[in-house]
């Protein structure tokens, strides 16, 4: 073995350096800004994007409105980047199927994340075709993009579940899919919820049932 080659296997490999803590200050400014989503996607939910102020945000974080600016220049980017995480949350779900599970097995596992995540308050309503904020959405790049990812995610189960006949073939692809999209912004779950009549558990698979199932007896 040459001095060179000798010297290549005996040369400790280089130190990697430790990954830098971030400080205090910037652990509480995160802190502070995943405080300020959580505040839009209730209020997404509850009020809509254009019921919603920057002035609700803040009081509902506690922070001044200087305060909310520093982590958003906007209305629009707020409730983009809010958007953004939830389509986070929403292919990691997506992501977490097993490849050998049935197609319409995996539409309903997605379902049920939506539906719990209404029932739990983090889940918007869908913005309207006059709403400002499908512009919103629009161009802000990271949200579109997430979105076409889901999109194709689904779409791929859609057909799949079409051809294997667990979703009538009839239907075009976008009517399954805008249909899934609104059952989770549906206010029958809260209407469910007020009876006292139901667990939130079964309120979901009640509309999992009507969903797939339609009303028909079988």
């Amino acid at each position: 073995m040459s001095a060179s080659a000798l010297l290549s296997v005996t040369q400790p490999a280089p130190a990697i350096a430790p990954a830098r803590r971030p400080s205090f200050r910037e652990q509480q400014f995160a802190a502070r800004e995943q405080a300020i989503l959580t505040a839009v996607n209730r209020l997404l939910a509850t009020k809509g994007y254009d019921l919603m102020t920057m002035d609700e945000v803040a009081g509902e974080v506690g922070i001044a409105k200087p305060s909310l600016y520093k982590h958003f220049v906007s209305k629009e980017q707020l409730a983009a980047v809010a958007m953004e995480k939830l389509l986070d949350r929403m292919l990691d779900v997506i992501s977490a199927q097993p490849l050998t599970q049935a197609p319409i097995d995996s539409l309903k596992q997605v379902l049920r994340w939506a539906l719990k995540a209404h029932l739990d308050g983090s889940m918007p309503l869908l913005p309207s075709t006059r709403s400002s904020l499908r512009a919103a959405l629009v161009n802000h790049a990271p949200y579109f993009e997430r979105l076409v990812k889901m999109t194709e995610a689904m779409g791929t189960w859609i057909e799949a579940a079409k051809a294997d006949g667990s979703v009538s073939g009839t239907l075009p692809s976008e009517v399954v899919m805008y249909t899934l999209f609104a059952r989770a912004c549906d206010p029958t779950l809260e209407f469910l919820r007020e009876t006292g009549q139901y667990t939130d558990e079964q309120i979901v698979e009640l509309m999992v049932t009507t969903c797939f199932g339609g009303l028909a007896s079988r």
